[in-house]
């Protein structure tokens, strides 16, 4: 089975870093976008197996990016972590996301939930 691919939808260049790296050591690809319009073009041409998404983007809010993941069929089995600082909006779309954090986000959690998500996506015998 290939790497699968994470996309980190963070526009703080640190956080995305972060994220991205620990994605990486839960054994995604990963590609950093930095802006919810950059994430929505992606997503045209792009299946990633996990989303890390921040609710608070430029030009287009996470939220709307959420909305489009979860209305698109193609990607029904594309994973997402919300990532806000903001308990009210994340209980409002707890439903629509597989995960949400609230930051601050220590690295290792989002490494070891990463983690966990990639192993939902292996069939018995694959790691």
């Amino acid at each position: 089975m290939s790497e699968p691919l994470a996309l980190i939808v963070e526009d703080n260049e640190q956080l995305a870093t972060t994220f991205a790296e620990a994605a990486q050591e839960a054994g995604y690809k990963t590609e950093i976008v930095r802006a919810g319009d950059a994430a929505l073009d992606r997503l045209a041409s792009l299946v990633p197996d996990l989303v890390i998404l921040d609710l608070h983007l430029p030009r287009v809010q996470g939220s709307e990016v959420l909305e489009h993941i979860r209305s698109q069929p193609r990607l029904s089995s594309t994973q997402v972590i919300l990532s806000t600082a903001h308990a009210g909006e994340a209980a409002m779309l707890q439903e629509k996301a597989d995960l949400v954090l609230l930051k601050p986000i220590a690295y290792e959690q989002l490494r070891d939930l990463a983690a966990r998500l990639r192993r939902g996506l292996t069939t018995p015998g694959e790691a």
